[in-house]
């Protein structure tokens, strides 16, 4: 038994050897709760029985008269609005995209018309627009490219004829070739041969035309009547005859070779007279004119190919246009890789994020405010609401605030504000009470406990109740209008006891 214990007590000094600290830890965490248990005990907690101790009392609160509104906070950045990088496609430029000038100054401002960058000598016009400039258009080509290149010079007042066809037609290149006047610039040069393809097809429409004025003449020359010298010839010859005629006779001669004479001067008459046959001329004729038809396609078509076009390197879409340039990424004399430049809206916007259930109760169009930085309230209206990905996403919440001065903006930009937005609002001055004073009456009716007497009476207390209409709730309150008995500013109603 001696060895048991002595084994024993050995292996408590083990344990408290190798934890020390733990037992140390332990001690303190007792000897601490029990000095809480005593100073509460003696200092904390008056006898019951003494008489310093306070009466039980009814828990009241007052019955406040206001406006009430239920409100939904969030956090918001203030910044530009959809900033995006702009990327130029420059597969048509043969060559190196090098840029040579037009390089904008962060803070400037992109709109209708402006020439975001300079490359190879030629311009990149902003318009309006969302879907990215990805081939060149020319003549004959169709799609929602061109569609949109149409509606957006008509929005910069610039007639594009049928703004409602996809299809690049005259009148658009007519309108690409006014873009480029009012940029200042000249219109894309031609591909290679099509000028002289105009000379040559011009130069055949004029030997088809000299064709058909040939043949022309040669068949006006074969269906025209004798001349009067061969008319008068025809008629001598045939009088000539018929006096040989009449001599055989009076000669008592035979006549016979004269009357054969006389014969064929006549059918000689009447085949000087007789129609011609042209259709050897009027087939050559027919033949020149189409010719000419034909000189005249090609020329149309080779006029075609001169037509004012617009390559994709020379146009940036923009939506929300103005936009802000936020950084350049480019300078003169480097060569396009990867983004340009950065733009955002030019308007400061404000972005925020809210849960679903707050955002179910926002809507566009809401009205908010948030504190400019010397504290002066500033109104925001929500312009759009976009659901989160999932449900465990919030809500993002977009606000446009009034206008902002350049100093409130410089101040503002990259900054997080709170946001209030009133959700529900009472129409004026109302009654309302804390939400723990409503009881329920034996009908399910709303009521509230009215005291008439000192609330420190408990429940020697005089009280009333009242039945309410419940209104607008907000902020841990309730709207009331008294039903059945009266209540009044300032009254006392139970929230508990």
């Amino acid at each position: 038994m001696g060895g048991e214990d002595a084994s024993g007590v050995g292996g408590w000094r083990r344990v408290l050897r190798r934890n020390r600290t733990l037992w140390i830890v332990a001690l303190v965490a007792v000897a601490s709760l029990v000095a809480g248990l005593l100073v509460g005990r003696l200092l904390l907690t008056p006898d019951a029985s003494s008489a310093d101790a306070p009466e039980p009392g009814l828990v009241t609160a007052p019955v406040e008269f206001g406006p009430l509104s239920n409100d939904v906070t969030l956090r918001a950045d203030v910044g530009y609005a959809d900033a995006v990088e702009v990327k130029l496609d420059t597969s048509a430029i043969s060559g190196a995209a090098v840029v040579t000038g037009q390089v904008p100054e962060v803070g400037a401002t992109l709109t209708p018309l402006s020439i975001a960058l300079e490359v190879v000598g030629r311009p990149v016009i902003v318009l309006p627009g969302g879907l990215p400039s990805y081939r060149t258009l020319r003549y004959g080509v169709s799609g929602p490219d061109v569609l949109q290149l149409k509606q957006a010079l008509t929005r910069v007042g610039i007639g594009v004829g049928d703004v409602e066809s996809n299809v690049f037609d005259g009148a658009t290149a007519a309108a690409v070739g006014e873009l480029y006047a009012q940029a200042g610039y000249p219109v894309p040069p031609p591909e290679d041969g099509a000028v002289e393809g105009v000379r040559t097809a011009e130069e055949g429409v004029r030997a088809a035309q000299a064709g058909v004025a040939e043949a022309q003449q040669a068949l006006n020359e074969a269906g025209a009547g004798p001349s009067a010298v061969e008319t008068w010839q025809a008629d001598v010859k045939v009088a000539a005859a018929q006096q040989a005629v009449a001599n055989a006779q009076a000669a008592g001669e035979d006549v016979q070779q004269a009357q054969w004479d006389l014969q064929t001067a006549q059918l000689e008459r009447e085949q000087l007279h007789a129609a011609k046959d042209t259709g050897a001329q009027r087939a050559a004729l027919e033949s020149a004119r189409a010719q000419v038809a034909s000189a005249d396609q090609a020329l149309e078509e080779a006029r075609l190919k001169v037509l004012p076009y617009l390559p994709a390197s020379e146009v940036l879409y923009l939506t929300e246009l103005p936009r802000r340039v936020d950084a350049v990424d480019v300078e003169r004399g480097s060569v396009l890789s990867g983004a340009a430049m950065t733009v955002s809206g030019a308007t400061v916007r404000l972005t925020g994020a809210a849960a679903e259930a707050d955002a179910a109760l926002l809507k566009v169009g809401a009205e908010g405010t948030f504190a400019l930085p010397d504290g002066e309230p500033h109104r925001a209206v929500i312009s759009k609401l976009e659901a989160g990905k999932d449900l465990a996403s919030r809500w993002e919440v977009l606000l446009d605030p009034d206008p902002l001065t350049p100093e409130q903006i410089s101040q503002l930009q990259g900054e997080n504000v709170r946001v209030t937005l009133a959700v529900g609002a009472t129409d004026g001055e109302v009654l309302s009470v804390p939400l723990a004073a409503l009881t329920a009456g034996p009908g399910g009716e709303s009521r509230v406990e009215v005291v008439e007497s000192d609330p420190r009476e408990g429940d020697e207390a005089k009280t009333r109740l009242v039945v309410v209409e419940l209104g607008l709730a907000a902020k841990g309150a309730v709207e009331v209008t008294p039903v059945e008995g009266k209540l009044a500013e300032d009254d006392l109603v139970v929230v508990g006891r």
